[in-house]
């Protein structure tokens, strides 16, 4: 619009500020590390192992390849699409809106699952060393609890997220300093059972064994990463 003194009257605008990193590298480092580490490195390990027995590290070793290969793909596709939908905006691409919808939402409520599955998780630990409060009650305190943090802004949970993922790297360092120690025969009143396991006895179920001590790594694995993707 144009005045009597020739002076150009533009809409007023509200002034809009460009976004802003409110997380810093270490933050994002540990999320990253973090995130590969879930509820199932604690607790669904020991089924792997009843599984397999000491061939459990094969089973591993199997289910780790498959997910690097499937990260890759991913990362190659993420490199040449970036969006923010994830992989169901891949599987979209390739084979219709109705694939990519229905992927998106089981992977939703696959996430849902594992969040419930791992407070239960946490609290049933928490209840074995202290049977005060019962278990549906702690599930509902951590439920309430990580939701006040995810909903506490980007940086206060990046900080949070940064500590959490230094305690699990802490306690994995801690159970490899102990099983070391176990190892050496250095903890007191405990025989070393040195490699008999691995000589003697490594695949006491068989081949059977490896299986399913592999279908059970792969589904860790997954069940583990897929928060890793979903914030990628």
């Amino acid at each position: 619009m144009t005045t009597k003194s020739g002076r150009t009257m533009s809409a007023t605008r509200p002034a809009t500020t460009p976004a802003s990193h409110s997380m810093k590298p270490r933050q994002l480092t540990m999320m990253g590390l973090g995130s590969a580490i879930g509820a199932g490195l604690f607790l669904g390990s020991g089924a792997g192992v009843q599984a397999a027995g000491p061939a459990v590290l094969a089973s591993y070793l199997v289910a780790g390849t498959l997910i690097i290969l499937v990260m890759w793909a991913l990362g190659e596709m993420a490199a040449a699409n970036p969006n923010s939908g994830a992989f169901s905006v891949y599987a979209e691409r390739a084979l219709g809106r109705t694939a990519g919808a229905t992927i998106g939402w089981l992977w939703w409520l696959q996430l849902v699952v594992v969040i419930a599955a791992e407070a239960l998780g946490a609290a049933g630990l928490l209840f074995s060393v202290w049977p005060v409060v019962p278990v549906w009650a702690l599930a509902l305190l951590f439920m309430v609890l990580f939701t006040g943090i995810n909903l506490a802004g980007v940086r206060n949970f990046g900080e949070f997220e940064f500590w959490f993922a230094i305690l699990k790297v802490a306690v994995i360092v801690l159970f490899l300093g102990v099983g070391a120690a176990l190892l050496l025969g250095l903890l007191p009143g405990v025989d070393s059972p040195g490699a008999a396991n691995l000589t003697g006895n490594f695949a006491p179920q068989g081949l059977g064994g490896v299986a399913a001590g592999s279908v059970r790594g792969d589904l860790r694995v997954r069940r583990d990463g897929n928060r890793l993707r979903g914030r990628s």
